[in-house]
């Protein structure tokens, strides 16, 4: 995790988000989590993984759809070559890996009920990523466009603030984390630490 004063952290318990008033017990995990930045089943099973080696996006998409697909939204995030101005060398990410699996797995779930899409991929690299190489893959498969547009489009953006993965950018003159996105507020009502002197990371 991220070192440094944090301007909001949320706290986990047993890798769920809590509140600072939750009864603890012997045994019980428990974890301070910044704000954030973002396992394979069968060919019905949603693909949902953490990975350190490069995404492929070819080697993933095939796989996954099928003929009664009339729209296959993909959203490849790649690591650029620059950021507020400075020239970008790489990134490093890291997460709170056992929790961030679990919660894009609810993400996946969430996300196949809530747009009726038929299935979805959800990729996230951990790890040192060059310039031009992906970051997070989500793909969606669906017999419509617009189910498949607007899962992708909240997939992206839901991963981005609920699923503990943060990223660090390295330049030429230094490394900071990037700043993280607010909490939802499902999550910020079940309470966080504040400290309003420096920005959060994800």
């Amino acid at each position: 995790m991220p070192n440094g004063r944090l301007s909001s952290v949320a706290i986990s318990v047993n890798q769920e988000y809590s509140s600072p008033d939750t009864p603890l017990h012997a045994g019980d995990e428990i974890a301070l989590l910044p704000p954030v930045s973002g396992g394979a089943g069968g060919s019905d099973s949603a693909v949902v993984k953490l990975v350190r080696e490069r995404i492929v996006p070819q080697d993933i998409v095939p796989r996954i759809e099928r003929p009664e697909d009339g729209a296959v939204v993909i959203f490849d995030g790649v690591v650029r070559d620059n950021s507020r101005g400075r020239r970008t060398l790489y990134l490093d990410y890291e997460s709170y890996e056992s929790m961030a699996l679990q919660k894009l797995q609810e993400l996946a779930a969430k996300a196949r009920q809530r747009f009726a899409v038929r299935n979805l991929a959800i990729v996230h690299r951990l790890g040192r990523i060059e310039i031009g190489e992906s970051s997070v893959l989500i793909a969606v498969f669906s017999a419509h466009r617009a189910a498949a547009f607007d899962a992708c489009r909240w997939l992206i953006d839901t991963l981005k603030k609920t699923v503990p993965i943060w990223k660090k950018e390295h330049f030429e003159d230094g490394a900071v984390w990037a700043d993280g996105e607010p909490f939802p507020a499902e999550i910020a009502s079940r309470g966080t630490v504040t400290n309003p002197q420096t920005p959060a990371s994800k």
